[in-house]
């Protein structure tokens, strides 16, 4: 990574569940940490998926996303490091459950997420990459995600009605940028469970890259069955199956995106 780069906040949200969106938190969170940019993954989610898939048991996470939003315990004593080198976690818990209606009161209550990300211990870190991964569903944490984000990585999964469901989240990547983040944008779409054998699966992709164009990244994540394992071994794919198609793939996507960014520093700076 650039040492004049800032850190690039990307959330990954999709409001329907089961797209493959933490499997993609953690294992490009580890990709990002593997080709070595320091990197920072804040489970959003009250399942705490996120946290678990990277080897953090429930009973030691001392503080939480919870405390990141609600509570005045400094972000550097929430940050756990992971097993896994230049990778980090804000970890979750089932306490972000009430975040939602607790957030209702709250005077800032979609800038919470970016005002703790502000802190001054938070920058002295110097991540490279904060990747959120949001609820599935676009609720008021996701939201604060979207605030505090640069950009917005959608995976969708290549099935029947995937593209519908993709104007809500549009459309709210839209308002926000009108009312509380101008600068955020769709870091891209990816379709996930791609299986290229299934002549479904062809057209699905066939219609996102019609309807969505240059949107829709260059990488795709295959059926695997080592993605599906890993999790239960608490650990990225990467780590578990070092060589298998899922491994590769993320591997890849990581590639992607940091030539991406690369290039738009580099533009930034002519």
């Amino acid at each position: 990574m650039p040492e004049s780069a800032p850190t690039r906040t990307i959330a990954i949200a999709n409001q329907k569940g089961g797209v493959g969106k933490t499997t993609t938190a953690i294992n490009l969170a580890a990709a990002l940490a593997e080709r070595g940019a320091k990197t920072l993954l804040i489970d959003l989610d009250p399942q705490g998926n996120a946290s678990t898939g990277l080897g953090l048991e429930v009973a030691s996470r001392r503080y939480t996303t919870y405390d990141l939003l609600f509570s005045d315990v400094r972000a550097a004593d929430i940050v756990v490091r992971s097993a896994f080198e230049n990778l980090s976690v804000i970890p979750a818990t089932t306490d972000l459950s009430s975040a939602d209606i607790e957030l209702m009161s709250r005077p800032r209550r979609t800038f919470l997420l970016q005002d703790a990300l502000r802190q001054s211990d938070i920058r002295e870190e110097s991540f490279d990459y904060i990747l959120i991964d949001c609820p599935p569903s676009l609720n008021l944490l996701t939201i604060n995600a979207m605030v505090a984000a640069q950009s917005v990585l959608v995976p969708l999964q290549a099935e029947f009605f995937a593209l519908e469901g993709l104007s809500q989240l549009m459309l709210t990547v839209r308002e926000l940028r009108e009312t509380a983040n101008a600068g955020l944008r769709i870091e891209g779409i990816l379709l996930t469970m791609f299986d290229g054998r299934n002549n479904l699966a062809q057209q699905v992709e066939a219609d996102a890259r019609g309807t969505l164009g240059e949107m829709v990244l260059k990488t795709m994540i295959p059926r695997n069955v080592r993605l599906s394992e890993a999790p239960s071994h608490a650990m990225p794919v990467l780590n578990y199956d070092s060589a298998s198609k899922g491994a590769v793939a993320y591997r890849e996507l990581a590639a992607e995106l940091l030539e991406k960014h690369k290039k738009i520093v580099k533009e930034g700076a002519e």
